[in-house]
């Protein structure tokens, strides 16, 4: 929140900050949750209350751009780029590893071990195929 904040008055960024003023700035949905903190410490976010966790929806945006950055796991980089091709939208890209990036989260905090990088790979590539490509 300190780093939207900082953004809203201009003043000057850490780079981690500004990573996360931009995806910020891609969700108008979260900001005006963003702009009164106290009132976040009396929501709840539970899967039970019937709506998303912005906080974990941004996290997981910046997830996705640590991994691009690095293009870890192998291969997750040139799948985005195709990924972007296919929607005509980088945000849009992130949507779709997300539902990956959750699934496979999800599969190993419940089989209790560490997170599959194949299957979240093999994930995103049914995605992909999935897609129709864009018109030209």
């Amino acid at each position: 929140m300190e780093a939207w904040r900082k953004h809203r008055e201009r003043l000057p960024l850490q780079p981690l900050e500004r990573l996360i003023a931009e995806v910020v700035t891609q969700h108008p949905e979260y900001h005006p949750l963003l702009q009164t903190p106290e009132a976040v410490l009396e929501q709840d976010f539970s899967p039970e209350s019937g709506g998303g966790n912005p906080f974990l929806h941004l996290a997981m945006h910046l997830t996705l751009r640590e991994q691009l950055s690095t293009d870890q796991p192998p291969g997750i980089a040139e799948l985005h780029h195709r990924l972007c091709a296919r929607t005509g939208d980088n945000h849009e890209a992130e949507h779709e590893l997300m539902e990956c990036l959750a699934e496979m989260i999800w599969e190993a905090q419940r089989a209790q071990r560490l997170p599959d990088q194949q299957s979240y790979l093999a994930c995103v590539r049914k995605r992909l195929q999935k897609l129709s490509p864009t018109p030209k």
